[in-house]
């Protein structure tokens, strides 16, 4: 065990964690910041784009949580040269992944935005973006991979750092593109994405000399490209599952967007603006969440299992707790919060409406982010996945549909809807965690190194 791993805490991990996530979130509301400056039709057209690329994300996801789990289990069992395997053996395939699906999206933009029924008007600025940004997606496949491996030895403020120096490129670019400054052409759309793409290149590669720094340069960097059959099944086995409770979750929420798409541009960019600012709520539960699975999957593989169900337990009520009163105070000024976003009086009144029965979601919410990731990094990843689709498309979807659709509730009903999704799942994760079914469930066994 390292130095640096001795001294983890909750604290010493997810503040660096939090800052982090809330950078990224800065980077996707400069970009949705500064192109309402520009037109409500460009905000809405990236904002489905980004529909799709988040599936996307959460298809390289499968391959980061596998190698975040399965590196924090060796490294508390003490397997540091398992670890630096699995490091390297995930890096190759998440590249070969990346790129596959970065081709798909380079040359099937439009037919993919037409599925999402797209209002005409909104298709050539979504279809820029989403080849521009979706063709180079293969970077952010290796960016999430180094960052879960050097979040998992502990260096989870070195990540911190790199997102700090993405955001502040891509802020640049978007001024320069957006408002065109010394002359600067004004590309918009566009103009963004190719400022994403661009601070992203920079960033892989301050997160390879990272990598290279903080492994001493000692990751068995032959395997790159060989895929040890033992480590790909254990990288699929908690992926897979992984990748299947996220992309249920994405699914739906394109069909749901699909839902609000009807309704019409007004309300699907009421719906990109409402959910900007509920990234700022729920972020601390993402930090908390993620900081947590790190320890518990460092206490699991060490077989201290009763120290892993408390710090679970602690994780969540702190969650709830933070996640509650953020709510409830971003209410009180949500008027103001939308009217950063756009003057339109009809978007600010719905959108302060669904910032209300945030108070009542977010706290839901919790459970799915403290409790499954716990689930995760303790190996029981199953449950949630099968929990997961049953509870979003037979609760989420299908209440979206009947409360916003059939009865005209419109995005209020939506967002009841999610609220019964989140806390069913919520309740039904926290009653798997306390039944210690996880405890079998670890993917190493203890020994020196």
């Amino acid at each position: 065990m390292t130095k640096n791993q001795k001294k983890m805490t909750i604290f010493a991990l997810t503040w660096p964690i939090f800052i982090e996530i809330l950078l990224h979130m800065l980077m996707g509301n400069a970009d949705t910041l500064m192109l309402s400056q520009y037109s409500d039709e460009s905000v809405a057209a990236v904002g489905v784009s980004n529909q799709i690329l988040s599936l996307v994300i959460v298809m390289f996801g499968f391959v980061a949580t596998g190698t975040s789990i399965l590196i924090a289990q060796n490294l508390g069992a003490k397997n540091n040269k398992t670890a630096g395997e699995i490091s390297i053996v995930s890096l190759g395939a998440n590249l070969v992944f990346g790129v596959f699906l970065s081709i798909i999206l380079f040359v099937s933009g439009k037919p993919l935005l037409r599925m999402m029924d797209l209002p005409e008007e909104l298709l050539s600025q979504a279809n820029a973006y989403l080849v521009i940004v979706g063709g180079f997606s293969f970077v952010q496949a290796l960016i999430m991979t180094i960052g879960a491996i050097i979040r998992s030895y502990g260096f989870t403020r070195d990540v911190m750092y790199i997102t700090i120096g993405m955001n502040i490129l891509n802020v640049i670019g978007n001024y320069f593109f957006i408002f065109g400054p010394f002359g600067f052409p004004v590309l918009g759309v566009e103009g963004v994405a190719i400022s994403t793409v661009v601070s992203r290149l920079i960033g892989l590669a301050a997160a390879v000399a990272v990598l290279l720094k903080r492994t001493d340069k000692a990751l068995p960097f032959r395997l790159l490209f060989r895929f040890p059959k033992e480590h790909i099944k254990n990288l699929l086995k908690i992926g897979i599952p992984s990748a299947g409770e996220h992309l249920s979750y994405n699914g739906s929420q394109m069909v749901i967007t699909i839902f609000i798409a009807a309704l019409g541009t007004e309300a699907l960019t009421a719906k990109v603006y409402t959910q900007n600012i509920m990234m700022f709520i729920f972020l601390f539960s993402v930090a908390i969440s993620q900081g947590t699975q790190i320890l518990i999957g460092h206490m699991v593989g060490g077989k201290d299992y009763e120290g892993a169900y408390k710090r679970c337990m602690k994780s969540l009520r702190l969650a709830i707790i933070i996640s509650f009163g953020t709510a409830v105070l971003f209410s009180l000024f949500s008027e103001k919060l939308m009217g950063i976003f756009t003057s339109n009086p009809d978007i600010i009144k719905v959108g302060s409406v669904l910032i209300l029965l945030t108070i009542l979601l977010e706290p839901g919410r919790s459970f799915n982010l403290v409790v499954i990731n716990s689930l995760r990094a303790a190996g029981d990843v199953k449950f949630p996945v099968y929990m997961g689709i049953l509870s979003m498309w037979g609760v989420s979807v299908t209440l979206s549909y009947i409360l916003g659709i059939h009865f005209g509730l419109g995005l209020a009903g939506i967002w009841i809807a999610f609220i019964a999704d989140e806390w069913l799942r919520g309740l039904l994760m926290l009653w798997r965690w306390k039944s210690r079914v996880w405890v079998n469930k670890s993917f190493v066994s203890s020994k020196a190194v």
